[in-house]
């Protein structure tokens, strides 16, 4: 496969049995952006920052898309299966463990992180959606075998994600046997600190 490294920011504890908190951005953003997000989540874990392989009219993005909303289902793919062997890589340079990482992605971020969900079922060890959309209309894809906690947030006025889609793909993560919290926040498709502090919260809880 033509897999190419992605350009990223690593902070480490110099813990090497440290959690790792694995940042994906949304369209238009890059490693920089969720970083300060991630002082959050606690001084205790490792934080990786990616910026996307995919240039869209100047934007970064993690995969192609054919129109608003709707994915080149192809591009995620291989971009997925590209970013996972990308970490197992980084993650023997850097010297972290990658059984222990934790996603957080917003939109686009989110978007690649619940397609890590499907098709490599138990590499991540946790993820935190904001404003995510069903990666894959029709794909074949592995349940996971340790009921990976995952936290999903979206807006109810959101005008890019319907709350339809939204219950549809929940359906989907459950059947896989993920443990699924979800909340539905009265915003757009905005990022809140309502989003943040229930992430935070739910992030304690389970780590």
């Amino acid at each position: 496969m033509d897999f190419q490294p992605l350009h990223y920011i690593f902070k480490g504890t110099g813990n090497a049995s440290a959690k790792t908190l694995l940042l994906l951005h949304g369209t238009g953003g890059n490693e920089h952006d969720l970083v300060p997000l991630a002082k959050n989540f606690g001084n205790d874990i490792n934080i990786l920052s990616l910026r996307g392989n995919i240039n869209e009219q100047g934007m970064p993005r993690f995969f192609k898309r054919l129109g608003m909303g709707i994915f080149d289902e192809k591009d995620l793919e291989f971009r997925t299966h590209e970013m996972v062997h990308f970490l197992k890589e980084i993650a023997k340079k850097e010297g972290f463990d990658v059984t222990k990482l934790i996603a957080l992605g917003y939109s686009n971020g989110a978007n690649i992180a619940g397609a890590t969900l499907l098709l490599h079922s138990d590499f991540l060890a946790g993820a935190i959606l904001y404003r995510p959309m069903q990666p894959f209309k029709n794909i074949q894809i592995g349940k996971s075998n340790n009921h990976t906690p995952l936290f999903l947030s979206s807006g109810k006025n959101d005008p890019t994600v319907k709350i339809e889609n939204t219950n549809e793909y929940l359906k989907i993560l459950n059947e896989n046997n993920l443990d699924v919290t979800f909340y539905e926040m009265n915003t757009g498709h905005n990022l809140t600190q309502e989003d943040v502090d229930l992430s935070v919260a739910w992030f304690k809880k389970n780590f």
